[in-house]
């Protein structure tokens, strides 16, 4: 994935749509990237949970909050409201349950980001079609033989499923190889990223 001044550039779009001292919990966070701009460059409270023990180590080398845990688990622990955010980024493809996590992350912060690749990109169209293989690329780098994926959504796919599981989607971003994009984004974009909350209750109706 591209990087601009060697932030990421789903983590630059991630950075930019969370408000300065927010309080922030990244699923899956990886070696800590992104909490570790969040933290220093808009003083959120961010904590982190992360199976892998080698990108938790990391995560500490640089003074970050992280626990070890299975992110499809771990938020049980968490109060109602516990956060402003909670971010799910590029591991929507490989949680077994994505409802039940939702609903989870719905359940401890206000919002939730939502980002992952988009398999219905231009290139794993052709990729399928002309060469009839299993695409590989940027957005999607493993082969079908070694990937952590367990599903292979569209950034369509992901609009259907909110609206049919009752999720608002508040903001929706979309990134190609080395920009923003706006036209087609589910044929031309490698990324998507969506704001998600709950759906409005309706009140009681009147008689």
């Amino acid at each position: 994935m591209t990087t601009e001044n060697g932030i990421r550039a789903d983590h630059r779009m991630i950075f930019d749509i969370i408000e300065p001292g927010a309080k922030v919990l990244d699923l899956g966070c990886g070696n800590g990237d992104l909490m570790q701009i969040l933290e220093q460059r808009k003083n959120a409270r961010v904590r982190g949970i992360e199976v892998d023990l080698s990108s938790i180590y990391q995560c500490v080398e640089k003074g970050l909050s992280v626990c070890q845990g299975d992110i499809e688990s771990s938020l049980e622990e968490y109060p109602d409201h516990a956060f402003d955010y909670v971010i799910l980024n590029q591991s929507m493809q490989e949680i077994k349950n994505a409802h039940f996590l939702l609903v989870e992350a719905l359940r401890v912060g206000a919002r939730v980001i939502v980002g992952f690749p988009n398999f219905a990109h231009i290139g794993a169209r052709i990729s399928l079609f002309f060469k009839g293989q299993a695409p590989v690329t940027d957005a999607l780098p493993y082969c079908w033989y070694n990937t952590p994926n367990v599903r292979f959504l569209s950034i369509r796919d992901f609009k259907a499923f909110c609206r049919e599981k009752g999720f608002r989607i508040v903001g929706e971003y979309y990134l190609g190889a080395k920009k923003r994009r706006y036209l087609l984004p589910n044929l031309f974009a490698l990324n998507g990223i969506f704001v998600i909350t709950e759906a409005a209750k309706k009140g009681p109706q009147s008689p």
